[in-house]
């Protein structure tokens, strides 16, 4: 109301700095500061306020994070993700405990939110590659397109999945070498999962003669296939004729296993084909290639009298160069 004096302990926070910049003035011009304008209980007062709040926020912050880390291992999210995510969330609740702190010793907000943001963008545009690596890293975790391991085939690496970080994943290859990829590489590259099924189908492929009875080698494939115990009997095994090709008849043997018994089932199965086969009277056969090579000359000379007739040229070349260098 016009005529009426608030208080000094009503005074706004603006106010009181504006008490301590005009306390300092005198110091520009040489004297000392007048620190009897300052009201220091108001002061001291906002300081411990904003002390509290950055203390209480920071206790608040730390706890929130865990409870929110408990909250999604308990939704079985990856342990990865889930610390992911608790530092952000910390990160975040720790940015607004400071700016609440300031605002309440009287710093201006608006200022202090620009200069973040403008850091922020400053900090993005440096390392927009790295935040690629973290943005396709939660796009593994939440996705799973493959887990801690599993055998895979990425951008053109085969191996089995260590484990998956926010900004690299790292395999091991069959012969025990550690491979690093980048996640956004993965992310943009096609990814061949082996173990994402129980099951696998193995292709067991054959070519037995022309002459050889299709039929019987199918009965004795399929009996090979029954008599293994890794073999599932769901689905069952089948024997197709694929083609008649260049030097017999093209067969596969097709069974399924439990994916984990995968290779020790087709080391197996090929081995038993080859005996069985074999003992049944019938032969394997693979293409073989014959090269004949013929010189046709104008004449139908052989190549043989052709070579021998050029060696003798150059020698009889090299002797009349030898006479004429003795002649005088």
């Amino acid at each position: 109301m016009p005529g009426c004096a608030w208080p000094s302990s009503r005074r706004s926070k603006p106010a009181v700095l504006q008490d301590i910049a005009k306390a300092a003035v005198p110091a520009a011009s040489g004297h000392l500061i007048d620190l009897s304008r300052i009201e220091w209980e108001l002061v001291l007062k906002d300081w411990a306020v904003a002390l509290i709040i950055a203390l209480v926020g920071y206790w608040l912050a730390r706890w929130i994070s865990r409870v929110i880390e408990r909250a999604l291992t308990r939704a079985r999210v990856e342990s990865t993700l889930a610390g992911f995510l608790r530092n952000v969330s910390y990160a975040v609740m720790m940015v607004i405990v400071f700016i609440a702190a300031l605002q309440k010793i009287g710093v201006p907000t608006t200022s202090v939110l620009a200069v973040v943001g403008a850091a922020g963008l400053a900090v993005g545009l440096a390392l927009k590659d790295s935040l690629s690596n973290i943005a396709s890293g939660v796009m593994l975790i939440m996705l799973r397109p493959f887990r801690d391991g599993d055998n895979v085939h990425i951008a053109g690496h085969e191996g089995t999945v260590e484990e998956i970080r926010i900004f690299q994943t790292r395999m091991r290859t069959a012969d025990n070498r550690l491979v690093i990829l980048p996640n956004s590489m993965i992310t943009t590259a096609p990814i061949i999962n082996f173990t994402a099924k129980p099951q696998r189908r193995i292709d067991v492929p054959l070519t037995v003669r022309f002459q050889d009875d299709p039929g019987k080698a199918r009965e004795i494939l399929l009996g090979i296939a029954d008599a293994n115990p890794l073999v599932l009997k769901a689905p069952a095994p089948t024997v197709e004729i694929s083609r008649l090709g260049d030097v017999g008849i093209d067969m596969t043997l097709m069974a399924w296993s439990k994916t984990k018994d995968l290779t020790e089932a087709r080391s197996q199965l090929t081995e038993a084909v080859r005996g069985r086969i074999l003992d049944s009277g019938m032969s394997l056969t693979a293409g073989k290639r014959d090269l004949h090579v013929y010189h046709h000359n104008a004449d139908g000379t052989p190549l043989s009298e052709l070579a021998a007739k050029s060696i003798a040229d150059d020698s009889d070349v090299a002797v009349a160069a030898a006479g004429k260098q003795a002649t005088p």
